[in-house]
């Protein structure tokens, strides 16, 4: 595709300003990768370490740090997005949540939705960025239409991509640096135009294109002017393009309705583009476990076989140093072999500090909230369990909320924005035809997250049911309508699933009515019942209790 020498310019410019940003987070996430996961992201290897290092791990002697990452990734893809239950709702606004036909539709395009990313690869995209979130603290996860599963999910690694962040500190632009041989670019390109000048001219050569690599550049940026051939309702655009290629020519440039992917964070500072992790701060405690560990080695080793002191007729001997070996000397009082000194390692101790060591991370990366149950030294009763989890839930909450805007509310955005384009969704209903839809999570974390909220609303119900033994006017304070509802709400109760209040209104009266009928009827019978007997009472002359009351 031709574009302007300019544009060229810009492009070449806008890629190398974000790489130039980057560069003070790029050592961090190479020792990042060295001791949690040192084969997986060799993007952030040199050449020189790439062949050093190759077919062994220099780094890792003790895999605790990689593996309590990968309980907080197991954890939060289980807790988040769990691929075996709902985890998001529709919902919209100001529409009568009884509105049959609005709630049929919107439960037809949850399923929908569902099927598509169980069908996709989705889910398995999302475990390899929960990963990337819990030690490199920054995720990216392109979303694009495909012809056979509807959408298709791409994770770029780290050290591979760029962010940049928009005046609302949100990440809405995307870069990233692709390693592609000829092969791969002729099939993903087919059109010569954009190609190198090597590939361009010469005839296709299988053999010769799976041995050469490009590097091609990729750009993602909100539109923020009218681009010539790209529709002013678009809102973002996608550049692919040569890097070393001179000439004005791209390989290709689409346009999108939303962002075309996930870009979420764990934490931020400021105005920063990258992210921190747990990983981030358990770095001093992985590397002095990996130190330790390999100093309790050496120790042991020195232990068991220590540099020794040779009587001096053994020098030309063949000497036994295996157990039951003998070795013939002339006095074994005061020659033969000795340690040259005796280590004592304090084995119980050390190995006490590397269980502290292992804790720490462990808890750096809030295992103890997804594995509680199994790591209790003794039963516990329900009450306790649930306040240790609401105490890991208030540390993880901001992370959550973090995860759900930056990285859920744009995927399920464009997964349904993919899906309507392409027909696959049912008509709305006319009344919410140009309506935007909300998205409300479901999963067990923020459904957890929002119980925190009932336990004022328990302590205060609790308060009053005590008080009431001494003051039964204080029933009428609470709003117990009102609290009921609430408290539904933050357990994750639907809106459908309780009454409405008119109806519940209708149901009191009607309930009230049968009691007073039933009551006028017990009333009734008392009556009879008194009249009968005071009829049958005499109190002498023939006359009964009845007759003297009625005169």
């Amino acid at each position: 595709m031709k574009v302007t020498h300019a544009e060229k310019k810009r492009l070449n410019s806008v890629l190398k300003s974000m790489s130039s940003h980057r560069e003070s987070y790029y050592g961090h996430w190479q020792e990042l990768a060295n001791f949690y996961l040192p084969r997986r992201y060799n993007t952030l290897l040199s050449a020189t370490e790439k062949k050093k290092n190759f077919g062994r791990n220099p780094y890792l002697l003790d895999a605790s740090g990689t593996r309590a990452a990968k309980v907080l990734a197991a954890g939060m893809m289980n807790g988040i997005t769990s691929p075996s239950r709902p985890w998001f709702k529709l919902r919209v606004p100001g529409v009568d949540p009884d509105n049959v036909k609005v709630a049929a539709w919107v439960e037809e395009v949850e399923r929908l939705m569902m099927t598509t990313m169980a069908e996709s690869n989705f889910y398995n995209a999302l475990a390899v960025m929960y990963l990337d979130l819990a030690i490199f603290g920054s995720a990216a996860n392109l979303i694009y239409e495909d012809s056979e599963s509807v959408i298709r999910c791409y994770t770029p690694t780290v050290g591979e991509f760029f962010f940049s962040n928009s005046s609302r500190l949100a990440v809405d632009t995307f870069a990233r640096k692709i390693s592609m041989n000829g092969r791969q670019v002729r099939s993903r390109w087919p059109s010569k135009k954009g190609w190198p000048t090597a590939m361009r001219n010469n005839p296709e050569d299988m053999a010769k294109e799976l041995g050469s690599t490009y590097i091609v550049n990729h750009l993602i940026e909100p539109i923020t002017k009218k681009i010539v051939g790209v529709p002013s309702s678009r809102r973002f655009v996608e550049y692919f393009w040569i890097e070393k290629n001179t000439e004005d020519f791209i390989l290709e440039r689409s346009s999108y309705d939303e962002l075309p992917g996930m870009f979420p964070r764990w934490d931020v500072s400021g105005n920063d583009p990258y992210g921190v992790s747990p990983a981030m701060d358990a770095l001093g405690d992985v590397m002095q476990l990996q130190q330790e560990t390999k100093a309790k080695a050496r120790g042991l080793d020195m232990m068991i076989q220590p540099p020794m002191n040779a009587g001096i007729e053994l020098e030309s001997r063949e000497t036994a140093l295996v157990p039951n070996g003998i070795n013939f000397v002339s006095d074994v009082n005061t020659q033969g072999m000795t340690p040259v000194h005796k280590v004592a390692l304090p084995l119980g101790e050390l190995t006490a500090d590397l269980q502290d060591v292992r804790a720490s991370i462990r808890e750096t990366f809030h295992n103890p909230l997804f594995n509680m149950i199994s790591q209790l030294d003794t039963v516990r009763s329900a009450t306790e369990i649930d306040a240790r989890k609401e105490e890991k839930l208030v540390l993880l909450g901001p992370v959550l909320e973090r995860f759900e805007n930056e990285g859920l509310d744009p995927g399920i955005s464009r997964v349904f924005g993919i899906m309507n384009r392409k027909g696959l969704l049912p008509p709305p209903p006319e009344e919410i035809a140009d309506t935007d839809l909300e998205i409300q999570y479901v999963s067990i974390l923020s459904v957890a997250q929002r119980a925190i909220a009932t336990a004022p609303t328990e302590r205060f119900m609790q308060f009053v049911g005590s008080l009431a033994a001494i003051q039964p006017a204080v029933v009428d304070l609470p709003n117990f309508d009102n609290l009921v509802r609430e408290y539904g709400r933050n357990i994750g109760v639907s809106a459908q699933s309780l009454q409405d209040q008119e109806v519940i209104e209708q149901q009191r009266a009607a309930r009230a009515e049968q009691q007073q009928m039933a009551q006028a009827a017990e009333m009734g019978t008392q009556a009879a019942q008194a009249a009968k007997v005071a009829s049958e009472t005499e109190v002498g002359g023939g006359r009964s209790v009845l007759n003297e009351i009625l005169g």
